[in-house]
């Protein structure tokens, strides 16, 4: 209850569209109330700006769900985050958990978002796992034919993702990994990024499900909120 509040759908609405609206993933909301959290793979690259499409991010439940217009404030390519600003009156916002030193294998931790997307209606769902590994986010590739140049840069400087036990989807992207006894988030769910790096050598990639810390949150949040 104290959690969902706080977890967005996020997408874009185009008035000319059917369907009007296009889900893309998951975000959270940080800070002050007005800013929100996703993966940067969640957003579109471009925008039909000459037919009025509109980044925008979906909070509430059911037939009380309100769209909320938000812009692009920045982004982290390299740990896959985004940084939306709502325009607007802000949303309950969750608080974020800055000591990774807490962070233990074997805890368990639950996470908020929108597995299947829209399709039941906007309706969160939450999952449970314990983080089974704290591992980096590369692993040596067994031949050279499995080597491009994002994996040779991950090699190169490599950073720890959490690998949880729990089953997330698709749209599961941009959710938040949080303590359920005190809803601070430790990190940020990744679908896509992760297993196009850490999985590349393998041929059927595993339902396995990767978060990012949320160090890296807050230190896009410091870098663009005065």
């Amino acid at each position: 209850e104290r959690v969902k509040p706080s977890v967005v759908a996020v997408g874009t609405v185009q008035r000319t569209r059917r369907p009007p609206t296009l889900f893309r993933g998951t975000g959270f909301v940080v800070g002050d109330g007005r800013y929100v959290i996703t993966n940067a793979h969640v957003l579109p690259e471009s925008l039909d700006e000459a037919h009025k499409e509109q980044l925008s991010v979906f909070s509430g439940r059911g037939r009380e769900a309100k769209v909320h217009a938000v812009q692009v404030l920045g982004s982290d390519r390299v740990h896959d985050l985004a940084l939306l600003k709502l325009q607007g009156s802000s949303l309950p916002a969750l608080e974020i958990d800055d000591d990774a030193i807490s962070v233990r294998e074997g805890k368990e931790y639950a996470f908020t978002g929108f597995p299947i997307g829209t399709v039941l209606g906007l309706c969160a769902v939450t999952h449970r796992g314990i983080i089974s590994a704290i591992s980096p986010i590369a692993i040596p590739q067994l031949t050279s034919n499995s080597l491009d140049p994002e994996v040779i840069r991950r090699l190169r400087d490599p950073y720890n993702v959490y690998q949880l036990d729990a089953t997330a989807y698709p749209g599961n992207s941009g959710s938040p990994l949080y303590d359920p006894g005190t809803g601070q988030v430790i990190g940020v769910i990744n679908k896509v990024f992760i297993k196009e790096t850490k999985e590349k050598v393998l041929s059927d990639p595993s339902g396995i499900t990767y978060a990012i810390p949320s160090r890296y949150v807050l230190e896009l949040m410091k870098k663009h909120i005065p």
